[in-house]
């Protein structure tokens, strides 16, 4: 059974690419070769962490593993090396090497990193400075690799597949409460969003981005049908391992030898994982007890998975290739002058020692900001028949893969990072706000804040380059939920399928976009589509979205904002939410919807929230009010159950005030109308005011110009059934 991955991509495949040329005279041809990079000499620096650590042995050996490809018109190189990062310079000296013994130019080959944290330091970042000896040695093992590849090339069959795997990574970048922000190295208050919470922490809310589970492979073969290489690409940022070590990376590539090269053929088989998009991304569900797994088994796992994709492959004895490069400079983020004068004292004060505590450590990365403020990337793109490779030197959401995933014009496309180069992560735009490790300033995460977009935009117009046509429209599919809405007519209706901020799109086509301020996390699962976590993390198609998995945003301390012109006294909002916050932990639980002017102090207008404990009464229910003071406000009967979904539609009617909690009528009564005459400003998940911000995610919002019936409620509520009362 195909996975939605494997469907779409079929789908798309037959739909997009034309026929290839004609095999008259035509042969592709594959080489693959990996060469031991273990160093030969001890002690060895090792980078990964916030300070530096040695390592005196080897538990496993590293490799630098290469496959060249030639289609008869090209010839290309992959190459990935057991490594955590390499800078530009290294990469770049090692192919000038391999292009000095092979005559493939530097243009053509991809050389990234596993990101295993377990190897000699090949560049110095935060409290680490790279191995000297080992980066000297290194780029002449990778060009041995490389050259070894190009010598081994001979007639191949190639193809390619890919499988959701769900199981073995989720997101590590979890948003706190806002009562439980955490500090960060410059002393400041700002941490919403970090990685590594713990598992079931109460203090976190939920995961800050979605998770890419494509498990994507390349594999070549001989015309006989003997394996020669696989390369699979996931997105799984690293297990741990002992030091020195290749991490499940080498272990996974071992697990795929003994399946697919089980004899051992005189010119052994090459397996190689390659790193994905998985700056957020790790094998834990810190929203599920621990599990014990030690990277061996993980590793043997994943290559369980891998075989699912490999035994569909269909073969191709030849297929285009085609490969795109492109530099693109982006600068950093350099401290102002206050920040610089406090990294300049603090670093002068660590007398030769390397930094130890985290404010030393970024006052160091601070001075490197400084001298370094801008960064030259090279970015890449590789057609193989219909598949996809795009490369880029950055630690990448996975938000960010998806993004490209679905846009590419070539599928399936993967993608490779930490390639060519080491520029550290790169959240989008809206991540910044949140703050935490992958956001400080830091050779580690120092480019500009429209890095993701402007990355993005450059790698999907050189998959069109290699693709010779445009990219894919991001479209959103309506299910039976969406479709009842839309017959509904509302003035606009936000989805919240969003994958860039700021703008919310609207449904309707009437272009009544809404506005996502800072605070807002996007792409998350969203109603009907599933939790994520074990022992279920899979997200499946549901009622609302089609043959798409259904999606949301996570609203931290963020609205959601928009001017609509509606009738003076009758309109209704309906929404899906799903609270993250205990009732206990503020006065008011948080805002839902708001009607009333931006930043009026008065908090004129009708606001819908969830009590806390400001009132016993109101407390983890739905209450309206019509003002700053919650003297009148109007009460639901039911509590609403932390962490799952709920249906809710406000609806005015004059001084008439009904709420509908799943299906059912909750609040009525009346309230006086105090917004002023033709306010048109709205407010999702806040209030106008910004006081008491909704915490959690919302979905599928739509505001209709009049008042929704009871019978039209329950008609919506039952299209959405079937699976969305689960977190």
């Amino acid at each position: 059974m195909r996975t939605p991955a494997a469907k779409v991509a079929l789908v798309l495949a037959c739909l997009l690419l034309p026929a290839w040329p004609a095999l008259s005279q035509k042969v592709f041809r594959a080489g693959a070769h990996s060469v031991d990079i273990s160093p030969e000499k001890f002690p060895v620096i090792v980078n990964a962490m916030f300070t530096e650590r040695s390592a005196d042995r080897v538990v496993d050996r590293l490799f630098a593993k290469a496959i060249v490809l030639d289609d008869s018109r090209t010839r290309a190189v992959l190459c990935v090396v057991d490594t955590t990062a390499m800078d530009r310079k290294l990469i770049d000296r090692a192919k000038e090497l391999a292009a000095k013994a092979t005559g493939i130019p530097t243009e053509r080959m991809l050389v990234s990193a596993t990101h295993t944290h377990s190897a000699p330091s090949a560049v110095g970042a935060l409290g680490s400075r790279a191995d000297a000896r080992y980066v000297e040695w290194l780029p002449g093992k990778i060009a041995e690799a490389i050259a070894g590849a190009a010598k081994r090339l001979a007639p191949a069959r190639v193809g390619w597949a890919v499988v959701d795997d769900w199981e073995h990574t989720f997101n590590r970048r979890w948003i706190r409460r806002p009562d439980k922000m955490l500090a960060d190295p410059f002393g400041r208050r700002s941490v919403r969003a970090h990685m590594h919470p713990g598992y079931r922490n109460p203090d976190a809310v939920g995961p800050s981005g979605p998770v890419d589970p494509g498990l994507s492979l390349l594999a070549v073969q001989s015309p006989d049908g003997r394996a020669i290489a696989m390369m699979a690409n996931y997105s799984q940022h690293y297990f741990g391992s002992p030091l020195l070590s290749s991490d499940y990376f080498g272990r996974f590539a071992q697990h795929m030898a003994r399946r697919l090269d089980p004899r051992g053929s005189s010119r052994p088989f090459v397996g190689i994982m390659c790193q994905g998009t998985s700056g957020d991304l790790m094998w834990m569900d810190y929203g599920s007890p621990p599990r014990k797994i030690d990277y061996d088994k993980y590793a043997s796992e994943v290559a369980g998975r891998a075989m699912e994709a490999y035994r569909r492959i269909e073969w191709h004895d030849w297929a285009p290739l085609r490969m795109a490069e492109r530099k693109l400079t982006l600068t950093r983020r350099v401290p102002d002058e206050k920040r610089l004068a406090w990294a300049r004292q603090l670093t002068g004060s660590l007398a030769g020692r390397l930094p130890r505590a985290l404010p030393e450590i970024y006052a160091w990365e601070a001075i490197h900001l400084h001298e370094q403020p801008e960064a030259q990337l090279k970015l890449q793109a590789i057609r193989i028949g219909d598949l996809g490779i795009a490369a880029f030197p950055s630690e990448t959401f996975a938000i960010t893969g998806l993004k490209l995933k679905r846009q590419s014009p070539l599928q399936p496309t993967f993608n490779i990072e930490l390639a060519n180069g080491a520029e550290g992560y790169i959240p989008p735009p809206e991540q910044h706000s949140l703050g935490g490790y992958t956001t400080w300033p830091a050779r580690s995460a120092g480019l500009e804040v429209q890095a993701e977009p402007r990355i993005v935009e450059a790698v999907l117009s050189l998959l069109e380059e290699v693709a010779g046509r445009p990219r894919l429209a991001l479209r959103d599919e309506h299910g039976p939920y969406a479709k009842a809405v839309l017959a509904a007519r509302p003035l606009a209706y936000w989805r919240l399928n969003d994958m860039v901020s700021p703008i919310a799109r609207d449904a309707t086509g009437s272009g009544r976009d809404a506005t996502y301020e800072d605070g807002v996390a996007l792409y998350l699962p969203g109603v009907g589509s599933g939790t994520g976590r074990l022992p279920n993390p899979q997200l499946t198609p549901s009622r609302f979205s089609g043959s798409q998995i259904n999606r949301a945003a996570h609203f931290a301390g963020g609205r959601l904002r928009a001017r609509l012109a509606l009738p003076g006294e009758a309109y209704s909002v309906e929404l899906w939410l799903w609270n993250g916050l205990p009732s206990d932990a503020r006065a008011v639980t948080g805002y839902v919807f708001s009607r009333g002017a931006y930043g009026d102090k008065t908090a004129a207008g009708e606001h819908l929230g969830i009590g806390g404990t400001d009132s016993s009464d109101l407390a983890g229910r739905l209450f309206v009010a019509n003002g700053k003071d919650r003297v009148d406000a109007l009460a639901g009967r039911t509590s609403l159950t932390l962490r799952q979904w709920h249906h809710v539609v406000f609806v005015r009617e004059g001084r008439k005030m009904t709420v509908f909690l799943d299906g059912k009528a909750d609040i009525t009564g009346e309230l006086d109308i105090t917004a002023k005459p033709g306010e048109e400003s709205i407010f999702i998940a806040g209030r106008c005011d910004n006081f008491a911000n909704f915490e959690g995610k919302v979905d599928e919002v739509a505001v209709y110009g009049r008042s929704l019936s009871p019978a039209e409620v329950a008609a919506h509520f039952k299209a959405a059934l079937k699976g969305t009362h689960h977190e």
